[in-house]
């Protein structure tokens, strides 16, 4: 009887495990509609659960596989076949499909198999799994690999694919952590021949894992997050395989520098100082590529495809500032390295002309200010050419004075924020602009706010935003630290919450001024090398009737655009500068301003509030159930011996002497008192007696012999036994 009560139990846990391994394999099949152009995939899960079940009852093979094949059929007939099920057409039709097929796979053209045949592969795919799983799972006992599997095939796909598996992975733990339990369980009870009568004691066995899982799910929960520690290896990789010569244009320039993908901002890179361009200009210049009007939460995006038009004879006509700023015509030269294959030129402010030696026509799109080229088939890339600009220099009088009454086109394309924006970033933004009345002073408040208030410019250890968490929001409020794109895009962000219309710009920061100069250039020309490192993004805004001005507000860098103050001889003092020391330096084009020591008021900034005001309740709720389980599981024998002493005393029934003796012999390894391999209990119980200078052992283990070989259950010889099976505990716990 007792054995016929093992066989049952353990064809529960089986059960019970086999269906976890199904769960998990679940986990595989779901990701198929979103990743690939599979259809039809509940269909497939339905057919691998009636695969499974068939392997679990073990049915006989002449039974199972006209089953399993039945099955198959019948579902590539209701999705693809028209014709009759089994008859003749039906036959036929399916005949040319694995003809056809067969002739494909001999060729090697696998793409181009038929769907009813790829969906019958995938079937057979799925029979053999069911089989593959109960092994395993069942017969060899060997889930961790599957387990370790599965783990690996979500976090590939949720790094590499669009599919996000945050609920898959948590699926998964909670399913693993059952299957591995359940299945140490059946090895310890098939190891010690434990008899259980029926499913009395599923519980007892199943009610601790249970709580040990649910309670691991939700610590896991409540414990705070790391930041991802290592950045997104997808742009490196396609970089990688754009260096090689697998990607778009196969340039050797773009490794980590200037790109056209910024959907998703974040994370660490290594520096390139691979050379891309030579500059030779006046002086050192922002050379600027293009403009982003629409942030994401994530990234920066156009709202508009682009519309390239010829430019007539090389003239620019960008409309980047009005007519009543003050400008200075010049020149620059633009020298590209012989592999750095850029379709789009690089520019400096006030671009009017460009032209170069070759047969271009120079394309430009309106609203993102990229001015590309294009040419004969073999050659499609300006490596050299010529740029006429007026540089712009910005009255900070006419700014101060500038109305607030923006053209709706601009309102409408550059105050774009997502929904999704948290409240407290606009809130920030007013705190920065403090009592600043004019849009000038509240656009350098918050340039300036960067500059202090705990932000660091670098470029290893920069997190990446979760899925639900934005960007802007991040940077500001948890890390404060990156580099250009962080700045920028959060200075953006802020501007666009108190209503002024800004957008985020990239292209290169004017790099460094060769050493050796060469002899033949003009005295008033210099010389630049721009590297891939010199890759950057920052910030204009726009003021009625004066356009948009640039500004910098990433820490170490420094707008090349010339600030200057319009004052009357007349009304100048010795004691009251033309200019203020904090706008002297962004003319000068000096670093910025450091303001630590200074309050946050007199620069417009102010230092943010920890984000989380109970930060330290949070660690506490973790803590306590934390401490509480480290006390449970340290003083466990001692309640537990309590517990199972009142419970013992005054019970007659047979299987609960069984219950006593194995808690009894794990309280003995407990101390140190281990039961060898291979040794008797007789033996082992004379070993305990010899440690405890008594027989009590001895007495106990042959009186559980007598109720497990025997069926001996005289309810009086355990009561004789109770008292020396309690001496036998308190002295191996104290």
């Amino acid at each position: 009887m007792g054995g016929m009560n093992l066989g049952f139990q353990q064809r529960v846990y089986q059960s019970i495990i086999y269906l976890c391994g199904f769960l998990l394999f679940w986990e595989w099949l779901r990701p198929l509609e979103e990743i690939s152009d599979t259809g039809s995939v509940p269909v497939f899960v339905l057919y691998a659960a009636f695969c499974f079940l068939i392997s679990f009852f073990q049915v006989r093979w002449w039974i199972s596989f006209p089953l399993k094949l039945a099955g198959m059929l019948f579902i590539l007939d209701s999705l693809f076949l028209s014709e009759a099920l089994f008859s003749k057409p039906w036959f036929t039709v399916l005949y040319l499909h694995i003809t056809y097929n067969i002739d494909l796979i001999m060729s090697q053209s696998w793409g181009e198999m038929t769907p009813v045949f790829r969906s019958a592969l995938f079937l057979i795919l799925l029979w053999l799994m069911s089989y593959l799983l109960y092994y395993w799972f069942v017969v060899a006992k060997r889930i961790f690999t599957f387990v370790l599997l599965t783990f690996i095939y979500m976090t590939v796909l949720d790094t590499f694919t669009a599919y996000e598996a945050d609920q898959a992975i948590v699926r998964t733990f909670i399913v693993s952590l059952l299957a591995l339990g359940l299945s140490n369980i059946t090895k310890e009870v098939e190891h010690e021949a434990i008899s259980f009568q029926g499913l009395r004691k599923l519980w007892k066995v199943a009610l601790p894992l249970i709580l040990f899982v649910s309670l691991s799910t939700a610590v896991g929960f409540a414990s705070p997050k790391l930041d991802p520690q290592w950045p997104d290896p997808v742009p490196f990789i396609k970089s990688t395989a754009e260096n090689a010569g697998f990607g778009e244009g196969g340039s050797v320039i773009q490794k980590v520098g200037y790109g056209e993908d910024d959907s998703r901002l974040g994370g660490s890179f290594v520096q390139d100082e691979s050379p891309v361009f030579q500059a030779l200009s006046p002086d050192k210049q922002y050379w600027r590529i293009e403009s982003k009007d629409v942030y994401t939460g994530k990234g920066w995006e156009r709202s508009e495809g682009l519309d390239y038009q010829i430019q007539e004879n090389g003239k620019i006509d960008l409309n980047m500032f009005e007519g009543n700023v003050k400008t200075e015509k010049r020149q620059a030269f633009i020298k590209f390295e012989q592999n750095a294959f850029f379709s789009r030129l690089v520019y400096p402010y006030g671009v009017r002309e460009v032209s170069g030696e070759e047969e271009f026509d120079y394309l430009l799109d309106q609203q993102s200010g990229i001015i590309s080229t294009e040419g004969s088939e073999q050659q499609q890339y300006a490596q050299n050419y010529q740029v006429t600009y007026d540089s712009p220099s910005f009255s900070f009088n006419q700014m101060r004075e500038a109305s607030e009454d923006d053209p709706e086109e601009i309102k409408e394309q550059y105050l774009q924020l997502p929904r999704s924006l948290p409240r407290r970033v606009g809130e920030l933004a007013e705190d920065i602009i403090g009592s600043n009345d004019n849009r000038y002073d509240k656009v350098k408040a918050v340039e300036q706010y960067f500059n202090s208030n705990g932000f660091e410019y670098q470029t290893k250890d920069v997190p990446v935003p979760d899925r639900n968490e934005d960007y802007v929001d991040q940077f500001l409020f948890e890390s404060k630290v990156g580099y250009c794109d962080n700045f920028s895009t959060s200075m953006v962000v802020l501007l666009r919450t108190l209503d002024i219309p800004a957008r985020w710009v990239k292209g290169f920061s004017g790099g460094e001024r060769v050493s050796n100069q060469p002899e033949d250039i003009p005295d008033d020309l210099d010389l630049y090398q721009i590297t891939n490192s010199n890759a950057h993004s920052w910030v204009e805004v726009y003021f009625p009737e004066i356009g948009w001005v640039p500004f910098e507000p990433t820490q170490g860098f420094n707008s090349s655009v010339d600030f200057y103050e319009e004052v009357e001889e007349e009304v100048q003092q010795d004691d009251q500068p033309a200019v203020p020391a904090s706008q002297q330096e962004g003319a000068a084009g000096g670093k910025p301003q450091e303001i630590e020591d200074e309050p946050a008021a007199s620069t417009g900034g102010v230092t943010t509030p920890e984000t989380s005001s109970f930060g330290w309740l949070k660690w506490l709720l973790l803590a306590i159930p934390v401490v509480a389980a480290v006390l449970v599981y340290f003083s466990r024998y001692k309640w537990m011996t309590a517990w199972k002493i009142r419970k013992f005393k005054g019970s007659d029934e047979a299987n609960i002497y069984q219950d006593a003796y194995h808690y009894l012999l794990k309280v003995l390894a407990h101390k140190g008192i281990h039961r060898v391999d291979g040794q008797t209990l007789r033996e082992f119980a004379k070993e305990v007696d010899r440690q405890f200078e008594t027989n009590e052992m001895s007495r106990l283990t042959h009186q559980y012999e007598r109720i497990l070989y025997r069926n001996d259950e005289e309810s009086t010889q355990w009561m004789k036994m109770t008292e020396l099976w309690e001496n036998l505990i308190k002295r191996a716990l104290s």
